[in-house]
């Protein structure tokens, strides 16, 4: 019996095969992801408003609901239940209720998933589709096809569309053209609706949105917040920029503590809610003698200032939601490392006190040995990188 003798495959094959393997597999753990974390949220939302019309104790919290109920998931759970993101789950729940035909069908690939199911009356759900229900059912999105298609992220953007019709158009046209979260954000800021419904070719206007339209990756969005809190993941675990800048980051918490100022670490990539849009501020430390927090923006790249604005930014937002009565106004620090001269930028938060701005002067580093330290980090990096190319040359020799 002869057998067929498998051909040897190249090294460009081989690169081949585990891209192809790396892409299918990555793709599908997305997939996986954005749709367990979206199922959590409709029936998170759906508890909510379940409590809100039956709850044995609900007159008791009143309007304050949502506040103690976020303070208290935050304390025993995680800090990704704020107010926002509660009541963006129940409005998520009202929206959509035809999900639950989708959890139901994966209840038993949860585990207790029939214990979640057995909590959702039918004939209420039923009432809430009826309620909101305003178009007709033949135009309604499958539940299935929106959590393969869309991220939890997504659905965000589209809650915003309280015209249901003009929701529907924009779940078809982004599963159509497997938009990304910030294509369909610029769609919908653009009125791709309106001018569709205005538009006498509205088979042109749909070809060139397609064209100049921004793909979804197929790949896990660990940068996404709302995925890498459902996963359990830290920011500094998943925010850092590049190899170098977690290096520098590094050695600026450790140099800044050293320094004996009075610098108290608090927070590496520290996130903050401005709006709707997630920021991360690279260090965040409380200075004891000062009485206020500095923050730290470290940019790998030369100064612009959209950098400056940035942090500005930063410090506005720690004054107006962070500072307690007792605190002085908080100080921001930009680093930039230009190739021929590190700049340092402070910034402040409305500091007209001559008084504190001297003390400050005095406490915090100065500008110049700020610039030492990026300047001595950057040299022992080239040092480090010449170090480790030599070497190379050196086993190719060989």
């Amino acid at each position: 019996m002869s057998t067929q003798k498998k051909q040897n495959s190249t090294f460009a094959e081989l690169i081949s095969s585990i891209r192809e393997a790396h892409d299918l597999f990555s793709a599908q753990a997305s997939k996986a992801v954005n749709i367990n974390l979206t199922l959590r949220n409709w029936i998170i939302g759906f508890y909510i408003r379940e409590y809100e019309q039956h709850g044995q104790d609900r007159a008791k919290y009143g309007m304050q609901l949502i506040a103690r109920l976020g303070a208290q998931l935050q304390k025993n759970l995680d800090d990704c239940y704020s107010d926002r993101y509660l009541r963006l789950c129940r409005q998520f729940y009202k929206t959509y209720p035809q999900i639950r035909k989708s959890l139901i069908s994966k209840s038993s690939l949860i585990e207790n998933g029939k214990s979640l199911i057995s909590k959702l009356p039918a004939n209420r759900t039923n009432e809430l589709i009826h309620e909101v229900q305003t178009i007709p059912a033949h135009l309604e999105m499958p539940p299935e096809k929106l959590l393969q298609q869309l991220s939890f992220t997504h659905f965000i953007e589209l809650l915003k569309c309280e015209e249901p019709l003009k929701r529907v158009f924009y779940e078809v046209e982004c599963i159509r053209g497997n938009w990304s979260v910030r294509e369909l954000k610029r769609q919908i800021a653009t009125l791709y609706y309106e001018r569709s419904g205005l538009s006498t070719n509205k088979e042109k206007l749909a070809f060139l949105v397609k064209q100049k339209s921004e793909k979804q990756e197929a790949r896990l969005p660990i940068r996404d917040p709302y995925i890498f809190e459902f996963l359990g993941l830290k920011s500094k675990e998943v925010m850092g920029e590049s190899e170098i800048e977690d290096a520098l980051l590094d050695k600026l918490q450790e140099f800044l503590l050293e320094l004996g100022y009075g610098f108290c670490f608090e927070a590496r990539q520290k996130r903050i809610l401005i709006g709707s849009k997630h920021f991360f501020v690279d260090l965040v430390f409380y200075h004891r003698i000062l009485k206020c927090h500095v923050l730290i923006e470290l940019k790998v790249n030369e100064f612009n200032h959209e950098h400056l604005g940035q942090l500005n930014t930063y410090v506005s937002w720690y004054k107006k939601n962070i500072m307690a009565e007792s605190d002085n106004l908080p100080v921001g620090i930009l680093l930039c490392t230009q190739k021929d001269h590190p700049l340092v930028e402070y910034a402040l938060a409305g500091m007209d006190n001559n008084l504190f701005v001297s003390k400050y002067q005095l406490e915090l580093p100065k500008e110049e040995e700020m610039q030492k330290f990026i300047e001595e980090q950057m040299m022992e990096e080239e040092r480090l990188n010449a170090l480790i190319k030599e070497n190379l040359r050196s086993v190719k020799l060989v």
